[in-house]
């Protein structure tokens, strides 16, 4: 204590072992209270006898009042009271909750998030609500009547990400899952997100060069290059690579020249790639009539020509708090203009041009029309200057946990932004989301149901301009969500009609889904199960179609190896002509489906029956033979195609027929050891699911940059890796062999065997259940 004296008085005075005493006296005759101080040398100082009044007086040694002193202690005074003020100020502050505060990514984990306040020891489950008490309860509190409640909080016009109404929906989404008492977090990211601009336009320029304007639009592709091009326009039917063969073929001059565009078919990214391959300088996509009746005709079109997912700017970073990377821009980034233009301005455009007629099957509809493919003297001046700037999204999360595996969970997820209303993009998407969530949580505080995984409910923003939400989370938490994310289900246009249904997933969940049409009543009927309206028995080549990049799903499977699947409840012919515009309105969806309301409550079912299967059974209901057929397939096409070569022996088969092989094997030896487990075992059960969680993520290439390749999935990514590129290039060899290396094309053809190879490993089991004959 003395040493500590000292060290105080050393900084005000200087004098060792000085300190002060003072004490409060209060004037008896009610006057205000005054302070006298005594400042000593010693610590025994002596005591004074003198008063005032009946109060004891402390007096002060005149030789120590200087004013330097008095200077430094009411300085000194004044200091402790302001950190002790600040102090209490932040400890209260931080009591205080924040909406849309991010948890801290660097000392919080996505499985503490999940897991936390979970009890050390977990009891055995109480199967006290089977199967089908789970349906009934579902089909309970999920009705056209909740469902039409829910959805009025989240109507709004146009909400594009980072901006005021897209906030305010997710402090909505936020407050919802406060309320259903699921412990809401939130993920903060900084994402650079292209906005159009005024300055747009497209102008035709004629005989004399004189200028006249085709479109001054207000719909834009985001992420497409910025400038002014001019050059001869061609007109290219929807621009799909076998479009631009039959040109090529026909000895069209594709360098250099502003090339026109159906919507519809591939997405705009897709388009403008593929353009950019032949060296087009720029593209213009309209819509056709044919193609987009019901759309009006000076209705634009919004999207983005991002060949990837994500901020295009951090390419495999997570955009967290303006975290600092290297410079670094997504090689799927175009180098060429991009614009959309109304129906409109394509007529107007296509009326103007001339040359030679077009191939038989790409003539639109436009009355009036002769469709050209463009002429010497047909030129087009583009001018995009679309703006970049950096805008802050949330992710909004909420989760049930899981009693028995709760850091195995389910991810059910929506895009919460739009350009214009999005109603059916986003805000029932959003609804379904909500409605889900608060169903499932009533189950368990109100019903006693116990999952045994969890379930984390994600609101996404930034969807519009290419799943940045999702996949800014999915690549700051790839360690976190490998082996833990049981499936990834979408319900992003989830609604687009009711007549049918559409299914894109996985292999692995096929049956999973199968066995949900079973259970479900079509909208349009309710005397049958939407298995039976899609065809029974035939229902996978009625209903599963292969998943597109524009799919919110499709990183979710491609990038991180999770099993995911989207849906959608559509109209028998599957036009989507009102999505990417200010037509998507509640109005024109209710007028596309026989009960919108009905229909919102079948998709609720469906996609809430996969997450309680998934989260109830002892064992993941994911389907590993399922791959063994796909595999299988894919193995035949290739060797067929490779027999057609003129040295079919330069090509070894062996390899890939023995990874195929193991694969299969491999399958059916986890059948006979799930047959021969007692999956009432918890640490039985968990270690055959863990196999079974091993396959889709070992179907991802290790051979190849998530930064560059993030798509790795050779069945279903894009890149050299994939077995379907490696099945086109057989194709190319046998067409053109002089500018094919076929050195390069075994060294890609070898890095997909063993990663087939290294799936079968680790479907088998632990290291020495792996039996490779040498």
């Amino acid at each position: 204590m003395d040493q500590a004296r000292s060290a105080i008085s050393n900084i005000f005075r200087g004098e060792p072992r000085s300190y002060t005493r003072f004490s409060l006296a209060q004037n008896m005759e009610g006057e205000n209270s005054h302070v006298e101080m005594k400042l000593s040398n010693s610590d025994a100082d002596e005591e004074v006898g003198n008063s005032v009044g009946d109060h004891p007086v402390v007096h002060v040694n005149k030789s120590s009042r200087s004013p330097k002193n008095v200077c430094f202690l009411i300085i000194g005074t004044v200091l402790l009271f302001l950190i002790g003020f600040l102090i209490g100020y932040l400890a209260n502050r931080r009591q205080k909750e924040c909406l849309l505060c991010p948890t801290d990514q660097s000392l919080t984990s996505l499985a503490d998030k999940i897991t936390d306040d979970l009890p050390d020891t977990l009891p055995e489950q109480d199967l006290t609500l089977d199967w089908s008490d789970l349906k009934r309860l579902l089909g309970q509190k999920i009705t056209t009547s909740t469902f039409m409640n829910s959805i009025r909080d989240f109507i709004s016009g146009s909400h594009e990400a980072g901006s005021e109404e897209d906030e305010r929906l997710a402090i909505s989404v936020y407050e919802k899952f406060k309320s259903y008492d699921m412990r809401p977090w939130t993920d903060e990211h900084f994402v650079k997100l292209q906005v159009g601009s005024s300055e747009n336009k497209v102008t035709y320029v004629g005989s004399g060069d004189r200028e006249e304007m085709i479109a001054s639009p207000t719909g834009y592709l985001a992420y497409s290059a910025t400038g002014e091009v001019m050059g001869r326009v061609i007109y290219c039917n929807y621009g799909t690579p076998e479009d631009f063969k039959a040109l090529v073929a026909q000895d069209v001059q594709l360098n250099g020249t502003v090339v026109l565009l159906r919507a519809g078919k591939l997405s705009f990214a897709e388009k403008v790639a593929n353009a950019e391959k032949m060296r087009a300088a720029a593209v213009l996509i309209y819509p056709d009539r044919s193609d987009y009746a019901s759309l009006p005709p000076t209705a634009d079109l919004f999207g983005h020509v991002h060949l990837g997912s994500g901020d295009p700017y951090t390419p495999g970073f997570p955009s967290f708090n303006h975290t600092q990377f290297p410079p670094s821009i997504s090689s799927g980034l175009p180098k060429i203009l991009a614009q959309t233009i109304s129906a409109d301005s394509g007529k107007k455009l296509l009326q103007k041009m001339k040359g030679d007629n077009v191939p038989a099957g790409w003539m639109g509809s436009f009355d009036g029309v002769s469709y050209r493919l463009g002429a010497d003297t047909d030129r087009v001046k583009v001018k995009v200057n679309n703006v970049l700037l950096e805008k802050k999204i949330h992710n909004i999360f909420g989760v049930i946990k899981g009693n028995f595996d709760p850091d195995r969970y389910v991810v059910i997820g929506a895009q919460r932004d739009a350009w214009g209303p999005g109603f059916a993009k986003s805000t029932i998407g959003t609804a379904l989301l909500v409605e889900l969530a608060r169903a499932i949580s009533e189950m368990v505080t109100k019903d006693g149901y116990q999952p045994r995984r969890s379930i984390v409910f994600a609101s996404w923003s930034a969807g519009d301009f290419g799943s940045i939400g999702a996949t800014e989370w999915q690549e700051g938490y790839l360690s976190s969500l490998h082996l833990k994310a049981v499936a990834y289900i979408n319900l992003d246009r989830a609604v687009l009609g009711s007549e049918t249904f559409r299914a894109s997933a996985s292999p692995l969940l096929y049956n999973l889904i199968e066995s949900v049409l079973q259970q479900v009543k079509s909208p349009t009927s309710s005397e049958q199960s939407i298995y039976a309206a899609v065809g029974g028995e035939d229902w996978e080549n009625t209903v599963m179609e292969p998943m597109k990049m524009d799919d919110a799903a499709y990183t979710f499977l491609t990038f991180s190896g999770i099993p995911s699947v989207s849906f959608s409840f559509i109209r028998n012919s599957p036009v989507d002509d009102f999505l990417g515009t200010a037509e998507d309105t509640r109005q024109k969806l209710e007028s596309r489906t026989q009960d919108l309301y009905s229909t919102a409550v079948a998709a609720a079912q469906v996609a809430g029956l996969m997450a309680l299967r998934l989260t109830h059974d002892h064992l993941l209901r994911l389907d590993v033979e399922k791959y063994s057929l796909f595999l299988r397939t894919m193995v035949s096409r290739i060797v067929m195609e490779s027999a057609k070569l003129q040295n079919p022996g330069a090509l070894s088969m062996q390899w890939l027929k023995s990874g195929s092989g193991d694969y299969s094997r491999a399958a059916r030896t986890l059948l006979e050891d799930i047959e021969n487990s007692d999956l009432t075992d918890a640490a039985m059960s968990r270690y055959i699911n863990d196999r079974i969680m091993r396959v889709e993520h070992g179907f991802l290439s290790p051979y190849v940059s998530p930064k560059e390749t993030p798509f790795r999935h050779i069945f279903y990514g894009a890149g050299p890796h994939t077995l379907e590129s490696l099945l086109d290039r057989l194709g190319v060899f046998r067409e053109n062999s002089a500018n094919f290396s076929m050195d390069e094309y075994k060294n890609w053809f070898a890095l997909a065997t063993w990663t087939i190879q290294g799936c079968a490993n680790g479907l088998s089991g632990d290291v020495w259940d792996i039996d490779n004959e040498m």
